[in-house]
């Protein structure tokens, strides 16, 4: 178990109060959840932006109906293979569907397969989520 550290952070009222308020929204249960949570999120960018391997997921609307839409989409798929971890193909309703490629790679690596698939003609809205691996993090 890590060695927990104690530290002071002086802020402005200006900056201390909201920041108060989006906790409470946000249901963090102190400053200290809140200030690791900023930091967690501010190291896995530096992991994308030093092409360290990272995690993400990937998500599609489509229209399934739209010809041709889905092989190009599985054929995209296939050159990256080695980069799905999984997929989940959901059924929103007859016409439109919500795919979820998990994927684990180098940045520049998950970013071209999102751009690929995000730039499929019938795809209606498309996002990369960052994420970790979870080795460096605490």
């Amino acid at each position: 178990m890590s060695k927990l550290i104690r530290f002071g952070v002086s802020l402005e009222d200006e900056l201390l109060v909201p920041f108060d308020r989006l906790l409470k929204v946000k249901g963090y249960e102190n400053r200290s959840e809140a200030i690791r949570a900023l930091i967690r999120e501010y190291l896995v960018k530096r992991q994308w932006v030093e092409g360290r391997e990272t995690a993400g997921a990937i998500t599609l609307v489509y229209d399934h109906h739209r010809r041709e839409l889905v092989r190009k989409l599985t054929d995209i798929q296939h050159d990256f293979h080695h980069m799905i971890i999984s997929t989940q193909h959901i059924h929103l309703d007859h016409d439109n569907c919500l795919e979820i490629i998990a994927v684990r790679g180098k940045p520049r690596d998950v970013e071209e397969l999102s751009d690929r698939l995000k730039a499929v003609k019938g795809i209606k809205h498309g996002t990369l989520s960052l994420s970790s691996t979870g080795k460096e993090m605490v």
